[in-house]
């Protein structure tokens, strides 16, 4: 068995509402083991012997169980914990800036990733693609302004919605404890 975090993209904000617990009895269902969820915000941690199709093989099943029970347009990201170690560790910036926000995003499509990847920040924005083969843009922005940014601006459009999905830094040290 293979240890995995699932990310749930727009899970518990506009409009699509979720009990973690249901979700974690979804995926259970679908023959997911060691199912636990972190926080109210989609993230799941699971185990899986999805063998050789590994984290590919947990998304489709974890987002057909999601859209069978819930009824929605499920997209899920799905790394196993050693991936997702090696993104926080790779974190360019200083992770705690006072007044500032460290985020993550994570990028399933590799043309996605590089049009993210290649936008400039504001005055008040750090991005940077992440090291290959990760498929993250980091990106740090002043506190209140994340809508606002540069990033949050374009991850709103809805071509963006079943390939990315975004993290706090702080989110994901808890997924990994």
């Amino acid at each position: 068995m293979t240890g995995y975090a699932a990310f749930l993209r727009g899970v518990n904000v506009g409009g699509v509402n979720l009990k973690m617990a249901e979700v974690a009895a979804a995926l259970t269902g679908a023959g997911f083991a060691s199912v636990r969820t972190i926080l109210a915000s989609g993230n799941v941690l699971l185990e899986s012997s999805a063998g050789a199709a590994g984290a590919a093989e947990v998304r489709r099943r974890a987002e057909a169980a999601l859209r069978e029970r819930f009824g929605y347009d499920a997209w899920v990201l799905v790394y196993d914990l050693e991936t997702v170690r090696a993104v926080v560790d790779a974190y360019p910036f200083e992770r705690e800036v006072e007044g500032y926000q460290s985020y993550v995003t994570f990028v399933a499509d590799p043309g996605v990733l590089d049009e993210l990847a290649g936008l400039k920040g504001g005055a008040d924005e750090k991005i940077r693609r992440g090291p290959d083969p990760l498929g993250v843009v980091y990106w740090q922005v002043r506190k209140g302004a994340t809508l606002d940014s540069t990033i949050g601006k374009t991850m709103g459009k809805p071509r963006y919605k079943s390939s990315t999905t975004t993290r706090n830094l702080r989110t994901l040290d808890k997924v990994l404890r």
